[in-house]
């Protein structure tokens, strides 16, 4: 456009004060409301000028015009100024959107097929090549891409920011003060388990085996029963056929509970012939309800147990309530969890070895020796080695299989085809569920997501993490297996955070041989590596493997190892919003939901022991008041 004095808007920009330039003065200060000069200057000039006074309101209004042209041209250099910032920083984060950000190139050493004896000589957290980060990130169908490209920012820019104080700690004065006490036994050694004996066959991973075992040691105590060392039943989603000595220490097993319980590898020769089913004395879950009091053991299981001597319990899960419950017959179920369950050598040989390649250091954790017993003593064995810069690490805990993704009935995404895969899943292993589909109006996938009731995706799981203030470089183990969508889906947390690495990824072909096909014994490596972390972070609060870890964490941590627990209804609610809130508001409501998760607490009534054992029958307090603080 042309200005009425005849410039250009070229000449007028070209002209126009800015920084550097000669003419940069400044603007308002020397200018009434009306642009021209202040009154008093004006009464002063007029005074001292020997024209007439036409000729002087000449020159003022001359002067004035001339003013007026000198501050339209500074208005216009700074709207240039300000409108080349917006255009520059819309083309930044449109390149971001386009998914083409391009990262620093991070170096990824292999580890090869190194021994245990140099393992703690294995610097690197990642096993492969060299590799580009930043490749393009593939989200969620383009649901998160926005955030995803604001988070990749954030990280960027967020390096020399210090993190949250509170994000590698839990609250320790409160936390602190609750100790383990569940090993005291305050009760007459076992009656010998004259009534018979138990068989129990536990179905499930090896987290629901283990929560299985514990209950049956339970009821084997209530009933004065023998207990036959657990069985495991051949799953079709887990494929896995290892028993109960295949995971844990047998003999460690029977001579710590021998005081509390009889518990023998086998049944006597003459009640193995038995046909049990025929006799009456197989019992399924469908005859028992869930978290049945024992008052309906001794009604309904006694009865059976004396007469035939043998009771089995097939597909045992969780059928035994939290409450109401004798004191010690709970306490227990905590001493077995926690001090009678032990790892087989060759997991906790393997386990030391990730735990060492994870820290990159020589210092063992505080869960250490309970987890990998003796070997724990291998992470010390290079003592005069100074530990690294960066050396804690987070676990996160993906639950993301295609049996939970099914089970869920939400929606992640991936349109008709998705919907096509997980229902061909669902009439395989879950006939029930789509049988009650057909004949009951169940909530939709986007109510479930809004009651929280959908397990996070890996999409939503890193940007909870970026939320929280983790940095670019830390060390994150991800734990579980066969992540629904493959590699692809992982590629926001790989582009995000490089320092990711999976159990698969630091050991070799060679030390992870004796795990293959046994994928109980992979999920103890998980449970291990996830429960000594520095920090833990779940995706799905429900899950077994969170849920026993956290428990540990909390009975063996002292106060020192924070469990990140998200509450999935409030994220839901901050999710939805996704394509319009700011980063540094979403920011803000991921980190109070989080804190609000944190509090120490007593355990809630009717809650697992497992998860939360601060509770007067596992744990002892000072606080005589401990029992009435939430």
């Amino acid at each position: 456009m042309d200005f009425p004095n005849g410039t250009s808007d070229q000449e007028l920009l070209s002209s126009s004060p800015g920084p550097g330039r000669p003419g940069c003065l400044p603007v308002r200060p020397f200018f009434s409301e009306d642009g021209g000069y202040p009154f008093s200057w004006l009464v002063k000039l007029e005074s001292l000028s020997p024209l007439s006074g036409r000729d002087r309101r000449g020159k003022r209004r001359a002067g004035r015009a001339w003013y007026q042209r000198r501050r339209v041209k500074a208005v216009v250099a700074v709207i240039g100024m300000l409108a080349c910032f917006f255009i520059v920083d819309w083309l930044m984060l449109l390149r971001l959107q386009d998914h083409n950000i391009e990262i620093e190139d991070f170096e990824v050493i292999g580890n090869s097929s190194s021994s245990s004896s140099n393992s703690s000589k294995v610097p690197p957290p990642i096993k492969g090549e060299r590799r580009k980060l930043g490749k393009k990130i593939k989200p969620q169908k383009g649901v998160y891409g926005r955030m995803l490209a604001l988070a990749a920012h954030a990280l960027a820019e967020g390096h020399n920011k210090p993190e949250p104080k509170d994000l590698w700690q839990e609250p320790y004065d409160l936390a602190s003060a609750w100790r383990p006490c569940s090993d005291h036994r305050d009760w007459r050694p076992s009656a010998g388990g004259n009534n018979g004996y138990i068989l129990v066959t536990a179905n499930g991973g090896m987290n629901q085996q283990r929560v299985a075992v514990c209950n049956a040691v339970a009821v084997a105590r209530l009933l004065n029963a023998t207990l036959v060392i657990p069985r495991f039943l051949y799953s079709t989603v887990w494929r896995d056929s290892s028993q109960f000595s295949d995971i844990y220490q047998e003999d460690y097993f029977i001579n710590y509970l021998t005081p509390d319980i009889r518990i023998v590898k086998e049944l006597p020769e003459e009640l193995q012939s038995l046909d049990l089913e025929a006799i009456g004395s197989v019992v399924t879950d469908a005859d028992i309800p869930k978290e049945s009091k024992p008052s309906f053991y001794l009604k309904h299981i006694l009865p059976i147990l004396i007469p035939n001597r043998v009771v089995h319990f097939l597909g045992f899960g969780n059928r035994l309530a939290f409450d109401p419950i004798p004191f010690q017959l709970q306490r227990l179920r905590c001493r077995c969890n926690f001090h009678a369950l032990h790892f087989i050598p060759k997991i906790q040989e393997t386990a030391a070895l990730l735990l060492q390649r994870m820290r990159r250091h020589v210092h063992p954790g505080p869960l250490d020796r309970h987890l990998v017993g003796p070997y724990a003593e291998t992470i010390l064995k290079d003592k005069g080695s100074r530990p690294m810069k960066n050396s804690r690490y987070l676990s996160l805990h993906l639950r993301f299989e295609i049996d939970m993704v099914a089970h869920s009935l939400c929606d992640f995404g991936g349109g008709e085809e998705e919907r096509r895969e997980l229902e061909a899943y669902r009439e395989i292993h879950f006939p029930a569920l789509v049988q009650l589909k057909e004949t009951t109006r169940l909530p939709s996938p986007a109510a479930l997501r809004a009651e929280g009731l959908c397990p996070l995706t890996p999409e939503e799981a890193v940007l909870m993490l970026a939320a929280l203030g983790f940095r670019r470089k830390t060390h994150i183990f991800v734990a579980g297996a066969n992540i629904y969508g493959g590699s692809s889906r992982l590629s926001a947390l790989n582009s995000l955070y490089p320092n990711l690495v999976t159990k698969e990824s630091l050991l070799s072909a060679t030390e992870l041989e004796p795990f293959r096909n046994f994928s109980s014994q992979l999920a103890a490596l998980d449970f291990i590596v996830c429960a000594a972390s520095d920090a833990f972070a779940m995706t799905d609060s429900g899950s077994q493997l969170s849920s026993l870890v956290s428990g540990y964490r909390i009975y063996f941590g002292g106060g020192k190892m924070p469990t990140i627990r998200p509450n999935k209804r409030r994220l839901a609610a901050i999710f939805v919003k996704n394509s319009t809130i700011e980063w540094r508001i979403f920011e803000q409501r991921v980190r109070k939901a989080a804190r609000q998760t944190k509090h120490v607490q007593t355990r809630p009534v009717a809650r697992s022991v497992y998860r939360y054992p601060r509770c007067r029958q596992c744990m002892c307090n000072a606080d005589p008041f401990a029992n009435f603080k939430h």
